[in-house]
């Protein structure tokens, strides 16, 4: 057999880490560890009946044909009237584009953009796709550290300080993953008077969280905030949070029409359209009735309470309370060139979750895939009772740590 010769590309792109650690947590449970699940990002609660609903009636009408590239009309207008209601932003028809999931629209929009050297500024902690879909087009991550001290947000200055101009985007995620940091209206007004001096500079804004803030502040996205922005701006949704939804495989985005025509031609020639039946279940649920967000986010709210109070109880940890999402991002640092109770050295935050998970059965994601260490990602879109027991073996792990 012929050896396989792969693509230069793949050497630019890693093995998503939640991805690795979550199967790895799979394996142990399946030889008959006890293993407590905290490191992926997907809600545990079931998408709401009258939507799988909607769904199920659409299939029945034989709404099981070809889409559109760029979404049914159905859903594209739903998707007008959501950015119209939840964010005072009008689009449209040829300015919104739907995708199977929001990782598409950003597949899509780097892949039509990005020449090779193309700088992409990520703040960081990030999301760990997206630099490794920026590599993968040959475009080059600009990972800008933050800090808990400023909100792991990014600040003007250090905005500023990092573009050039091979500059390309910003990619900008509010509530963030993993943080769970908000830029709040006056954050992101700062950040757009600098982007006002770059004209060169295009803004992504991915708001997949939106509806899971825990402030009473109301959700801001720049091109709300910043309309003279708004021609150089891609706002990105989904329904896949929100509304529990991760396995039907909806995104979608409102931008200039040049753009979007252009992310239209690459998903041509990729995917094509979405299930219609998926597309027919996020019409329901964008047009439908809309209190299942705020009964999830009462949800979410106390599981953060669980973990953030838990963890902050735990001698060494300092976690800061997260605004938004469904992420914890608590620090590391106090065990960092320790020694476990079975023996096992922590040089990075690596090392901590693995041996978190080994010994303890927990799986958490470490801070270094995100760009920011030495920290650890703890998702609570668990059951309450999964992350007390969490909680308690976490402290029971930091416990045995022989300290530096």
């Amino acid at each position: 057999m012929s050896k396989l010769i792969k693509s230069k590309a793949l050497d630019r792109v890693e093995a998503p880490a939640a991805i690795l650690i979550t199967e790895l947590g799979r394996k142990l449970r399946a030889e008959g560890r006890s293993i407590v699940s905290l490191s992926i990002g997907e809600p545990d609660l079931g998408t709401p009946v009258h939507i799988t609903e909607g769904a199920y009636q659409a299939a029945l009408k034989g709404e099981t044909t070809y889409s559109p590239i760029a979404g049914i009309p159905e859903l594209k207008l739903a998707v007008q009237d959501k950015f119209k209601r939840d964010n005072q932003l009008t689009f449209e028809s040829n300015e919104v584009t739907v995708s199977a999931g929001g990782k598409q629209v950003l597949n899509n929009v780097l892949y039509a953009t990005l020449n090779p050297g193309d700088e992409v500024v990520i703040p960081a902690p990030f999301w760990l796709a997206y630099s490794q879909m920026v590599g993968l087009y040959e475009g080059v991550p600009v990972e800008v550290g933050t800090s808990a001290e400023s909100g792991f947000k990014i600040t003007p200055e250090a905005l500023d300080a990092a573009i050039t101009d091979k500059t390309k985007w910003l990619m900008l995620n509010s509530p963030g993953n993993p943080s769970g940091a908000v830029y709040s209206e006056q954050d992101l007004v700062a950040l757009a008077a600098v982007l006002k001096n770059h004209p060169h500079v295009w803004i992504l804004s991915d708001d997949m969280y939106e509806h899971l803030i825990y402030t009473d502040a109301d959700f801001k996205t720049m091109a709300q905030v910043a309309p003279e922005l708004r021609d150089r701006t891609l706002t990105v949704n989904g329904v896949s949070k929100a509304y529990a939804m991760t396995g039907w495989r909806v995104g979608f985005a409102g931008g200039p029409e040049e753009l979007i025509s252009a992310m239209e031609m690459v998903q041509s020639q990729t995917t094509s359209g979405t299930s219609r039946i998926s597309q027919w279940a996020a019409v329901t649920a964008l047009n439908g009735p809309q209190d299942v967000l705020q009964e999830n986010r009462e949800i979410y709210r106390k599981r953060r309470s669980i973990v953030v109070d838990g963890l902050n109880a735990v001698d060494g940890i300092d976690c800061l309370w997260p605004d938004g999402a469904f992420y914890a991002y608590p620090s590391c640092a106090a065990f960092i060139g320790g020694t476990t109770g079975e023996g096992r050295k922590l040089v990075s935050d690596v090392d901590f979750s693995m041996a978190l998970l080994q010994e303890k059965g927990v799986t958490t994601v470490h801070g270094t895939a995100f760009g920011l260490s030495p920290h650890f990602r703890v998702s609570y879109a668990a059951s309450e009772a999964d992350l007390k027991e969490a909680v308690a073996r976490i402290a029971d792990f930091c416990g045995s740590i022989e300290r530096r």
